[in-house]
């Protein structure tokens, strides 16, 4: 079951517990920067809210500018008609050229329309607009017709100029008073409309016969044109109460500019009446004028007072012109402003955020640094701990254990960290731990060293009497004939060379080699005999298919020695009735593979890759080797001379097979074969089926490939592997020829049987 403290422990983790120390500090210093973030957000929010309303006025005043001049020109082409329609000169230039140029303001005011605000007061307005626009082109059709009288005709432009003056209310962003700024801008457009309409109606007034009027339509006209201009004072009085001291400043200026345009006028027309040699009568002031037309004075009356057609529009358009300039300098201030605040509003935008921004990214920067600045000490911290513990304290013990540890530098190194801090405090602590694990390794490379020479002691001695003891047994078996005592003899002879065997294997175990060396080559199946001669049941193990190679002489004791071990398992685990078959087999690149086999019940897939993983690599000396000493000592021989070795399941229904690869260093070849060349060496590596067994066999993979690549090829048929025509060289034993050992005879020649594959046959180890 798991521990269940454990278990709360990892529950109880907070989300952030796995993170590392950097990431940590950026999310504790992230929450004042989001923060200010944040605030720094809504501030350029409204910056840019502000920017865009702005930009929203701008457009506005935009519409404004456009829609006034659309009405000044629409009011002001029914002005300019009024002479050519009653005249019948409806074809007239002047005409034609006033309703193009209000055509061309509905154009530019369509234009505008498009690019303004969306706005629901706007659209409203927009929409009386174009019911007005809907009527003007009747409107131009009827003019001044029996279809449409002239205070009609006058009065049907209203349709289109009052919704475009009424846009003049949208304007006023940004000034003191908005209610007032467009107030003012309203004012002053219905007193020019006003004016418009004095104009229009004191002209038909003046020009047309009087006595061809319907019934009612003088008066009627005389009513109107009194009210427009009743209806101009109130619009001059709505723009005083509105307007500014700088406005009423403004419309007095254009009001005296206007009287001094119009005395020059007068004098001009004076001195052209003089040049022509005509009375010229001075017409009276404007409204000395209009008090004289709206009381019905007959026009002759009219016109010897100077009070003409002509003489009444110029006075009036200097009014009408009046006005114009001022709604114009109105809508240019307000268009003004409107650019002013939106390029403030825009700069403050980008000013702003470029300050949040920049804060922002200064505050990550800096928390980067220090967060840096703590996690570099604790990558350093974390990288030498685990050299330490991977690599240095491993290599150290290691070498404990090869060598003396008297000779071996034992110095701790210190972490390269010299803060203060906490993580100073760690590295020192980790530097105790370091030194501290260093002087127990030392302690325990100096038990195994001691452990190791008690090993060695007791194998020399051990060796000392074993040999004194097979000196003496050959000394009986010389002389002894009778066959039962020679028997006894024998079996106490192979009794005697085990013993020596596992003496040897403390020698082994203490790191010791034999104290005597074989120096010359001898042959393969000779070291299998010998191998054979220190198992208790050699009678039982069968040698075939021996390839004619030698082994060198430096590890002829060794292998004896490997093989010994792996014959004794094969004897030992198997049924005492069955037989243990050694063969041998020489690879294309010179190896020699040497096969065990026994009939014995086997071993689980996992104890098979438990006891390759400890023959490809030997663990240490401990108490497990006590169980497991014979393959200890294998995979220690084996590690000596590059010999690999492996287990691996029969390929029957029971039994173990051992594979032992001597690599091509150890083996020579027989003393007649004639040499391998270069190239047919290669060409026989080549023939060996599948790219991975030659690499594996040139030393490119691990030795496992090797042998799995050449289960793979001895599954092929007899005769058809790759490298079958071998060399020379790679000359066998006959498949038949057996050991002395394998045909015991009684008498002296079993005498002789016995003791061929003695080990004394064979160098002496020591």
């Amino acid at each position: 079951m798991p521990n269940n403290s454990t278990a709360v422990e990892r529950r109880r983790t907070p989300l952030t517990g796995n993170w590392p120390v950097a990431r940590r500090l950026r999310a504790v210093l992230l929450i004042p920067v989001l923060v200010a973030l944040v605030l720094g957000g809504l501030r350029v929010k409204r910056s840019v809210d502000v920017w865009q309303d702005a930009d929203d006025a701008v457009r506005v005043a935009e519409l404004v500018r456009a829609a006034n001049k659309y009405a000044s020109d629409a009011i002001n082409e029914r002005d300019l008609s009024v002479v050519p329609l009653l005249t019948d000169a409806k074809g007239s230039d002047t005409v034609a050229r006033a309703r193009a140029v209000t055509d061309a303001d509905a154009r530019v005011f369509d234009a505008a329309v498009a690019r303004m605000p969306q706005t629901s007061g706007l659209l409203r307005r927009v929409q009386l607009v174009r019911a007005g626009e809907a009527q003007l082109a009747a409107v131009r059709a009827n003019a001044f017709t029996s279809r449409m009288t002239g205070v009609s005709t006058e009065e049907s432009y209203h349709t289109v100029q009052h919704p475009l003056m009424e846009l003049s209310n949208e304007l006023g962003f940004g000034s003191s008073n908005q209610a007032s700024f467009g107030r003012t801008l309203y004012a002053v457009s219905l007193t020019q409309a006003a004016e418009s309409l004095i104009r229009s109606i004191g002209t038909h007034l003046l020009v047309e016969d009087r006595d061809r009027l319907a019934p009612g339509e003088l008066a009627a006209q005389l009513a109107s044109f009194r009210s427009y201009a009743y209806l101009e004072k109130v619009g001059l009085q709505e723009y005083a109460g509105a307007g500014t001291t700088e406005d009423m400043t403004r419309l007095r200026q254009a009001l005296a500019a206007a009287e001094e345009r119009g005395r020059q006028q007068s004098a001009q027309a004076e001195a052209q009446a003089e040049a022509a040699g005509r009375t010229f009568t001075a017409p009276p002031g404007m409204e000395e004028m209009i008090t004289a037309i709206g009381d019905g004075t007959p026009v002759a009356e009219l016109a010897a007072r100077g009070i003409t057609p002509e003489s009444f529009f110029a006075a009036s358009t200097l009014g009408f012109d009046a006005y114009r300039g001022i709604q114009v300098d109105l809508t240019d201030t307000a268009l003004g402003n409107a650019h002013d605040i939106a390029d403030r509003a825009r700069r403050d935008a980008v000013v702003n955020a470029a300050l949040v921004l920049a804060s922002a990214l200064v505050a990550f920067l800096l928390a980067s640094w220090f967060a840096r600045t703590m996690s570099t000490g604790m990558r350093r911290l974390s990288a030498a701990a685990i050299e330490i513990a991977g690599r240095r304290l491993p290599e150290l013990i290691d070498q404990m254990s090869r060598t003396d540890p008297g000779e071996v530098d034992t110095r701790v190194a210190p972490i390269p960290i010299d803060t203060t801090d906490e993580i100073g405090e760690v590295a020192r602590a980790f530097d105790l731990v370091h030194r501290e694990a260093v002087r127990l390794a030392g302690e325990q490379a100096r038990l195994r060293g001691n452990l190791n020479t008690v090993f060695i002691n007791l194998s020399h001695r051990g060796q000392s009497l074993i040999e004194r003891q097979l000196a003496l047994i050959t000394s009986l078996e010389d002389n002894e004939t009778d066959p039962e005592q020679l028997e006894n003899l024998f079996r106490l002879d192979h009794l005697a060379t085990r013993v020596r065997r596992n003496g040897e294997n403390l020698l082994v175990l203490g790191g010791e080699k034999p104290a005597q060396q074989w120096d010359q080559p001898l042959p393969l199946v000779d070291v299998v005999r010998a191998a054979s001669s220190e198992v208790e049941q050699y009678e039982r193990i069968r040698p075939a298919g021996l390839p004619e190679a030698r082994i060198e002489g430096s590890v002829v004791p060794d292998l004896v020695h490997l093989l010994a071990e792996l014959l004794e398992n094969a004897t030992v685990f198997s049924s005492p009735h069955s037989q243990v078959r050694v063969s041998a087999e020489r690879l294309p690149d010179g190896q020699i593979m040497v096969e065990i086999h026994d009939e014995g019940i086997g071993l689980e897939p996992e104890d098979f890759a438990k006891i390759n993983g400890k023959l490809a690599d030997p663990p240490t000396v401990d108490v497990e080797i006590a169980q497991h000493m014979g393959l200890f000592v294998v995979g220690r021989l084996a590690d000596r001379h590059g010999i690999n070795v492996r287990l691996r399941p029969s390929g029957e229904e029971s039994g173990t097979i051992s594979l032992v690869m001597l690599p091509a260093s150890v083996v020579r070849p027989p003393e007649n074969a004639l040499p391998d060349s270069d190239t047919l060496a290669l060409a026989l590596l080549r023939t060996v089926p599948g790219p991975r067994f030659a690499a594996a066999l040139s030393g490119g993979e691990d030795p496992g490939d090797a042998f799995s690549g050449y289960e793979a090829w001895q599954d092929e048929p007899a005769g058809k592997r790759p490298g079958d025509q071998e060399s020379p060289a790679a000359g066998k034993r006959p498949a038949d020829e057996k050991s002395p050992a394998a045909s015991p005879a009684s008498g002296r020649a079993r005498r002789t049987s016995r003791r061929a594959p003695r080990r004394d046959r064979r160098p002496r180890t020591g």
